[in-house]
C-alpha cells in the first residue's frame, strides 16, 4: 500500500488521560512531526469482570469533548474500535508510524497484559514506544524510601503545555464513538452519575477549593455531608480529563490565597487543604502498590490468608450485599446509594467491603469487582490494594472490622440517609432506624417489606476477628509481613499533609477552549 504524504506518523494514544493540557505525550510527539491522535475503543477490557456500562458513558462524555480539542488544535481525533495491535498495523501500512506515544498506565490485569503485547508489536516492527510518566506511580520501583518527595517533585514540574498546532490528516475518517448498546454492555441503571469531560471536572475542582470544601475534614466521613463536602473530582482523575499535577497546583495556589488572609477569618479552610493535599499523595502511593505487585488483583498479598474464606462465595448472602437487602440498614443504604450515583465516600465504601469481608465471610474477589464496577471513578490502581486492605489480607495493614449499626448512629444518627435510600424504613422511629429488628412493630416491615438481618453483625464480626488474627500468629507470619513491609509500605505514619505554597498559582492557559484553574476569591460554583 502506498503511504502517504503525511507519514510517517507520531501516534499519540490516549487511554486513561483525555485531555490536551499537561499532556506530555502529546507535547513531546508534536515536536516531532505529523501527530495522529488515537483512541481505540477495545469491546474484550469493556467486557472484564471490573468494567460497566456507567463507566463507558463517562468516558464517552470524556471522549467527546477530548475530540472537540484536538479539533480545535487542527486534528481531531481518530476513534477506532478493535484490538489496538490490529489498529496500529493498519496505520502502518497506510501511513508508517515514526514513534508511538503515551502515558504509563498502572492498569488492571487485561490492561496490563495488552501492553505487553503492544511492546511487542512495537519491537516486531521496529517502531519506538515512548510511555511517559503522568502520575506520582514510579514504574519499576526499586525502593519506596523517599517515595513522598519524589512526589512533591514530579508534581513540582512545569505541566505540559498543549501544542500551538497540529496540522490535520488527511485521508482519516475521525470514526465515531460507539454507544453503550453498540459494546453490548449489561444494562446499568445510574441516574446520579457525574457528567463526564474536563469542563465539568474543572467545575466541580473549582467549587471545592472556593466554596464546598471549607468543612473537608469532617464532611468527608459522613454519607450526607460527603456528596457536597468532598473534591468529587475522582472520576476526572480516574480518566485523565485532568492531570495529578494540575489539581495538586490548584490545592497549592488555594492554600497560597489561604496563606495571606488575616488569622481567625479563614474558618476550616487551611486545614481542609493541608488533609486534601494529604490525600492527593495517598492516591498514587496506593496505586504504587499494583504497579509493583500486579498479582494482588487476584491474590491474597499475605499467602497466609489462601484459603481462609470459601472460594467459592454463598450465593444468597453475596446477592443480598450486594443488592442492598442485607438488613442491615446503613450497609443497604449506603450500596443503594453508590448504586444509583456511581460514588461513595471512603469510609462507606471501606465499611462495605469489610461488612462482605468480615460479618458475611466472603472472599474479596467477587465483592471487589462488583464494587469496581459500581465505581465511575473505578481506578484499578487504588482500588485492589483497598479491597485487600479492607478485608484484612495484606498482613501488614489493622484489621478494622466496622460495626456497621454504630456507624449508621454514629454518621446517620437521625436516620435521613437511611430513609433517603431505604424509604421502606419510612416509619421506623429514630431510636431504631439502624436496628429496626428491635422496634416492637418490627413485625409490620421485616421480612415484608424489607429482609430480616442476614447475620447478627456482633457474632459475625466476632467470628471473623478471631480466625484473622489466629493466622497472624507465628514467626512465619511475621517474617512474610516484614518483607511485605519493606516492598509496599508508607515510610511514615502519614504521607505529607502539607501544601507546597512555595510553588505559586499555576499557570492560567486559555487555549482552545481549555480553561485555566482560577481561583478568585469571588469565584462561586453551585452544583447539584
Amino acid at each position: 500500500m502506498t503511504k502517504t504524504v503525511w507519514s510517517p506518523l507520531q501516534i499519540v494514544w490516549f487511554k486513561r488521560d483525555l485531555r490536551v493540557s499537561d499532556h506530555r505525550p502529546l507535547a513531546m510527539a508534536a515536536a516531532q512531526g505529523p501527530v495522529l491522535p488515537l483512541f481505540v475503543v477495545e469491546p474484550a477490557l469493556w467486557r472484564q469482570a471490573d468494567m460497566s456500562a456507567r463507566q463507558w458513558a463517562f468516558v464517552r462524555e470524556c471522549l467527546a469533548e477530548l475530540s472537540d480539542s484536538l479539533a480545535c488544535l487542527g486534528q481531531p481525533l481518530i476513534i477506532r474500535t478493535g484490538d489496538v495491535a490490529d489498529v496500529l498495523q493498519d496505520l502502518h501500512e497506510s501511513h508508517g508510524v515514526a514513534a508511538l506515544w503515551s502515558h504509563e498506565e498502572t492498569g488492571n490485569a487485561w490492561t496490563y497484559m495488552r501492553d505487553k503485547r503492544i511492546a511487542g508489536w512495537a519491537r516486531l516492527n521496529a517502531v519506538p514506544w515512548y510511555e511517559v510518566r503522568q502520575t506520582g506511580v514510579i514504574r519499576g520501583l526499586k525502593d519506596r524510601n523517599g517515595w513522598a518527595a519524589r512526589w512533591d517533585r514530579f508534581m513540582a514540574e512545569r505541566a505540559a503545555s498543549p501544542p500551538a498546532a497540529l496540522k490535520p490528516i488527511p485521508g482519516l475518517a475521525a470514526g465515531s464513538i460507539p454507544s453503550v448498546a453498540d459494546l453490548g454492555l449489561h444494562l446499568d441503571v445510574c441516574p446520579g452519575r457525574q457528567r463526564g469531560g474536563r469542563a465539568t471536572g474543572l467545575d466541580w475542582l473549582n467549587g471545592f477549593l472556593t466554596t464546598r470544601g471549607e468543612h473537608y475534614r469532617k464532611a468527608m466521613s459522613s454519607p450526607l455531608a460527603a456528596f457536597q463536602g468532598c473534591s468529587r473530582i475522582s472520576p476526572y482523575l480516574a480518566w485523565g480529563a485532568m492531570s495529578m499535577r494540575e489539581v495538586a497546583y490548584a490545592t497549592w495556589a488555594r492554600q497560597t490565597a489561604l496563606a495571606d488572609i488575616p488569622r481567625g477569618t479563614a474558618g476550616g479552610w487551611r486545614g481542609a487543604m493541608r488533609s486534601f493535599s494529604g490525600r492527593l499523595h495517598w492516591h498514587c502511593h496506593f496505586m504504587q502498590k499494583l504497579e509493583d505487585e500486579p498479582r494482588l488483583e487476584f491474590e491474597n498479598l499475605h499467602p497466609a490468608y489462601d484459603g481462609l474464606r470459601p472460594a467459592q462465595p454463598e450465593k444468597n448472602t453475596l446477592t443480598a450485599w450486594r443488592d442492598g437487602e442485607t438488613g442491615l440498614p446503613f450497609v443497604d443504604a449506603c450500596m443503594r446509594a453508590l448504586t444509583a450515583t456511581g460514588w461513595l465516600n471512603f469510609r462507606m465504601r471501606a465499611m462495605l467491603m469489610a461488612v462482605a469481608s468480615y460479618h458475611l465471610w466472603l472472599d474479596w474477589r467477587a465483592p471487589g469487582e462488583h464494587l469496581a464496577r459500581l465505581f465511575t471513578d473505578y481506578e484499578p490502581g487504588i482500588h485492589w490494594p483497598q479491597v485487600q486492605m479492607q478485608s484484612g489480607t495484606t498482613g501488614i495493614n489493622t484489621v478494622r472490622i466496622y460495626n456497621p449499626v454504630k456507624q449508621g448512629y454514629d454518621q446517620d444518627p437521625d436516620g435521613v440517609f437511611v430513609r433517603r435510600w431505604l424509604p421502606e424504613l419510612a416509619n421506623v422511629p429514630n431510636r431504631f432506624i439502624h436496628e429496626p429488628w428491635k422496634w416492637d412493630r418490627a413485625g409490620s416491615i421485616l421480612d415484608k417489606h424489607y429482609p430480616m438481618p442476614v447475620v447478627d453483625h456482633l457474632s459475625a464480626a466476632r467470628d471473623a476477628r478471631q480466625k484473622i488474627w489466629a493466622v497472624r500468629r507465628g514467626d512465619q507470619f511475621r517474617d512474610t509481613a516484614a518483607t511485605i513491609q519493606t516492598r509496599h509500605g508508607s515510610r511514615k505514619r502519614g504521607l505529607p499533609m502539607t501544601g507546597r505554597k512555595s510553588f505559586g498559582n499555576p499557570r492560567k492557559q486559555q487555549h482552545c477552549g481549555q480553561l485555566s484553574l482560577s481561583f478568585e476569591p469571588d469565584s462561586t460554583h453551585e452544583n447539584t
